[in-house]
């Protein structure tokens, strides 16, 4: 696939992870993610509480210790499935996080194209040092 074309699906799918991420409860910031594999998404996540928990994710606008991120979210939802992310793509709208990062890894997903940076850039690098493709892909605020 050439360069540009890829490129402009990389956009969309990311502008699609941003929409997802209106579906989080939480109030700090409001994070959503894709699995694609084979221009496929396979699954799909955002931040919020594990189910079965009342859908707030402060305290006093601090993040509950028990919120699970979009990627972990999205992760563990291809866990219950018949899908494999071997090869996968994962868009998410923020950086991920270093237990993430190791989650990314663990699950096979091959690239992540994200959007917005996170404060720490521990998961980036730990992504690049495992031969995972990483692109920041910033998204204009009305696209």
């Amino acid at each position: 696939m050439n360069l540009n074309k890829q490129q402009k699906l990389d956009e969309r799918y990311l502008r699609m992870a941003r929409i997802w991420a209106e579906n989080s409860y939480c109030k700090r910031r409001q994070v959503g993610a894709l699995v694609v594999k084979d221009k496929r998404i396979i699954s799909d996540g955002y931040n919020g509480t594990p189910s079965g928990f009342e859908n707030v994710c402060e305290d006093n606008d601090v993040t509950k210790p028990y919120v699970l991120h979009a990627e972990a979210n999205a992760i563990t939802k291809l866990a219950r499935s018949h899908n494999s992310s071997e090869g996968a793509t994962l868009y998410i709208t923020a950086s991920p996080c270093i237990e993430c990062a190791k989650l990314i890894i663990q699950s096979g997903i091959k690239r992540v194209i994200y959007s917005e940076q996170y404060r720490l850039d521990e998961g980036i690098n730990l992504l690049k040092k495992a031969g995972i493709e990483v692109v920041f892909m910033p998204l204009n605020q009305n696209e």
